[in-house]
């Protein structure tokens, strides 16, 4: 399986608060939190791992040069300012689904390795029928969360911005995709469609079998505060 990463952002809060990293190399327990996904992509099987980063990440794009050679696996890199994690989204996935399945994350997307692990091997082990798996959670840490629907077979129904009666899921930010997903995403920007959120519902309105995963607690690092929350997280 492949698997992917975007960090193309500009971690603008980060800086304005004071962090002194790029939001790739924002330590976590001693580790780069983009070092840290490529790690345990690794320990999951990585086939090949891409990663997205904007232009001016000139840190971030070095880190990665010097990483490269040493992995066991492609690590492929697009240089690139997007306007939206959507636009991110499309300039690796064609480079990702030439291996069937694949999961791509934002950088700043935190959870137990235990936790992604179980979620890999549930896909991996889905039927071919699933065309995709999004990890869920209960826990709402983001500013702008995702809702999510699901039927009792835990199809994914809807994806929703705003709460709704019996809602038990937000989006976890990890998108485990197929082929059919790219193409998708294809006339998504031929329709000018913008935002992952809305690229998400075109997913549900063309008929895909999306199931959702519960992943448990999964945390964003949006603000500088949110560091000190991660690495207890990750330490608990």
């Amino acid at each position: 399986m492949n698997f992917g990463i975007i960090a193309a952002g500009e971690g603008s809060r980060l800086v304005e608060e004071g962090v002194a990293y790029p939001k790739p190399l924002v330590p976590l327990c001693g580790e780069p939190m983009i070092g840290r996904l490529i790690n345990i992509f690794l320990r999951n099987g990585a086939g090949k791992i891409c990663v997205i980063v904007n232009e001016h990440m000139h840190e971030v794009r070095e880190y990665l040069e010097a990483l490269a050679p040493t992995l066991p696996v492609a690590l492929e890199m697009v240089v690139k300012t997007t306007p939206s994690s959507m636009h991110s989204f499309y300039e690796i996935g064609s480079l990702l689904a030439d291996g069937g399945r694949f999961i791509v994350t934002t950088v700043d997307t935190i959870f137990h390795e235990a936790d992604f692990t179980r979620y890999v091997e549930a896909y991996r082990g889905a039927p071919e029928t699933v065309e995709g798996m999004m990890a869920l959670t209960s826990y709402i840490d983001d500013e702008k969360p995702l809702y999510v629907d699901v039927d009792a077979r835990n199809r994914i129904t809807a994806f929703r911005d705003e709460p709704f009666p019996g809602v038990k899921y937000v989006s976890g930010g990890i998108y485990g995709l197929s082929a059919p997903a790219v193409k998708v995403l294809d006339d998504c920007l031929n329709r000018g469609v913008s935002r992952m959120r809305n690229y998400q519902r075109a997913l549900v309105e063309s008929g895909m079998v999306l199931k959702g995963y519960d992943m448990g607690k999964i945390i964003d690092v949006d603000h500088a505060g949110d560091i000190a929350k991660a690495e207890a997280f990750l330490k608990a």
